[in-house]
C-alpha cells in the first residue's frame, strides 16, 4: 500500500508517519511546504492513500489561513483530478468549522473542495472534523492546552487558567492515529463520509491542571493514579512525553538500618503499593501478622527462608526461595511471617502490599515466630 501524508512533519504527522513506517506493507512518501506543485502532481498519480494534514492554526495574518487550508487542499485536489488516478483522501478538519471565524471558515472551504473532487471523480473522502488532539510531540505554549501545562508543570513553570470551568473536549493522538490505520485496512471505496473517532474525552481546564499536577507530586509522594485505561493512561504518557531529558530519573528515599534498606517504589490509590527491601546475612525481617492486609515477595537475589505459623492453631511450615527462582510468596492474614538471609550474600527482595502504609492504621501487629506453637496461642 502506498501512502501519501501531506503536514508529516506536525504534529499529528509524525505520530502518523511513525506508525506507517512501523507496517512493512506499507510504502509512505510526504509532501511538505519546501516540495513544488509538480512534485505534488508526481506523488498523487501513484499512491493508493492520501492522509491530508497540512495546514496552519496559528499563522502571522488571516490571509493565510485560506492560502494554507482552503488554498492548498483545492490544488492538492486540482492535482489528483488532472492525475486520472483516484486515491482515496482522509482529511483533518477541524470542529470550529462549525463556528465563525477565518480558521474554521478555511477549513470549511477545505472540506468543500474535498467534496467537489468526490463528485467529479469518486475518489473516496473521509472527512475527521477534530477537537483537541493531544499526545506526545505537540508544541507546547502555541495551540495545544494539554502540551502547554504538561511542558509546563514537568519545569514547575506556573500554568495560566482563565475559566476552569471551561469545558473541553480532546481525542488522543494514538486512538486518532489507530483509527486512521484502520480505515486503510478496510479500504472502503467510493465514499464521502465524516469520520469520528470513537473514543473522545470531555474535562474542564481546572481538571485537566490539577491531573497532570498530580503526576508530578506522584515523583514525591509515590502516589499513583489510575494510569492504565482511559483518559489518565493517556494523559499521564503525554505528561511523561513533556519530561526534559534530566528529569527522566529521580531518586527515592532510602530507609536504611543494620538490617539493611528498605524503599518504598510506588504507591497507588486502589491497588496497593511496591517496595523492595535488602537484609544483609543472618538477618530475619518480619516477624508479625496482618488480619487483612496481604503482601507478595519475590526474591531477586539471594537466598531466603519464609517461614509461617498459624496465630490460632500454631500450624508451622517453611517455604525456602533462591533469587531467580521467579517465585512468589504470598502472606495470608491471620498467619505471623518473616524472612530470614540464609545465604552468604546480600538478599534483594521485591514486595507488593495490597494497601498504601498507613502509619496510624498499620495492619501489623508485631509477633517474634518460634516454632514452639504454645507461645503463639
Amino acid at each position: 500500500m502506498r501512502v501519501l501524508v501531506t503536514g508529516a512533519d506536525g504534529f499529528i504527522g509524525r505520530n502518523l508517519v511513525l506508525r506507517l513506517n512501523e507496517l512493512p506493507s506499507v510504502d509512505v512518501s510526504i509532501y511538505d511546504r519546501k516540495d513544488s506543485s509538480s512534485q505534488l502532481s508526481e506523488l498523487v498519480s501513484h499512491v493508493d492513500w492520501v492522509i491530508h494534514l497540512a495546514g496552519v492554526n496559528r499563522p502571522d495574518t488571516m490571509e493565510e489561513f485560506y492560502v494554507a487550508n482552503a488554498g492548498f487542499t483545492a490544488t492538492l485536489c486540482d492535482a489528483i483530478a488532472a492525475s486520472g488516478h483516484k486515491p482515496s483522501i482522509i482529511y483533518s478538519s477541524s470542529i470550529q468549522v462549525e463556528q465563525t471565524g477565518d480558521y474554521g471558515e478555511s477549513k470549511l472551504r477545505a472540506e468543500k473542495s474535498l467534496n467537489a473532487l468526490h463528485e467529479e471523480t469518486g475518489c473516496s473522502v473521509h472527512i475527521y472534523r477534530l477537537p483537541n488532539v493531544f499526545g506526545k510531540w505537540a508544541r507546547p505554549n502555541y495551540n495545544s492546552v494539554v502540551a502547554t501545562f504538561c511542558h509546563n508543570i514537568a519545569r514547575n513553570i506556573p500554568v495560566e487558567i482563565h475559566d476552569p470551568d471551561t469545558v473541553i473536549r480532546l481525542v488522543y493522538i494514538d486512538d486518532l492515529v489507530d483509527r486512521f490505520l484502520k480505515l486503510l485496512e478496510d479500504r472502503p471505496a467510493n465514499t464521502l463520509a465524516f469520520e469520528q473517532v470513537p473514543i473522545e474525552y470531555q474535562v474542564t481546564v481546572g481538571e485537566l491542571a490539577a491531573m497532570i499536577a498530580e503526576f508530578q507530586k506522584s515523583r514525591v509522594n509515590l502516589v499513583m493514579d489510575a494510569v492504565g485505561q482511559g483518559l489518565h493512561r493517556a494523559m499521564y504518557a503525554t505528561y511523561v512525553s513533556y519530561l526534559p531529558e534530566n528529569d527522566f530519573d529521580y531518586l527515592l528515599k532510602k530507609n536504611a538500618d543494620a538490617r539493611g534498606v528498605f524503599v518504598e517504589i510506588l504507591k497507588t490509590k486502589l491497588s496497593g503499593q511496591f517496595s523492595y527491601f535488602t537484609a544483609l546475612p543472618g538477618v530475619t525481617r518480619g516477624g508479625h501478622y496482618h488480619h487483612t492486609k496481604t503482601e507478595k515477595f519475590l526474591v531477586i537475589s539471594g537466598e531466603a527462608l519464609f517461614r509461617f505459623s498459624h496465630k490460632v492453631t500454631g500450624d508451622y511450615f517453611e517455604i525456602s526461595v533462591v533469587g531467580g527462582d521467579a517465585r512468589v510468596v504470598e502472606t495470608v492474614p491471620g498467619w505471623v511471617h518473616d524472612i530470614t538471609n540464609v545465604g552468604e550474600n546480600e538478599l534483594i527482595c521485591l514486595l507488593w502490599a495490597n494497601e498504601i502504609y498507613d502509619g496510624d492504621k498499620s495492619d501489623t501487629i508485631f509477633n517474634p515466630i518460634t516454632k514452639d506453637s504454645s507461645q503463639l496461642r
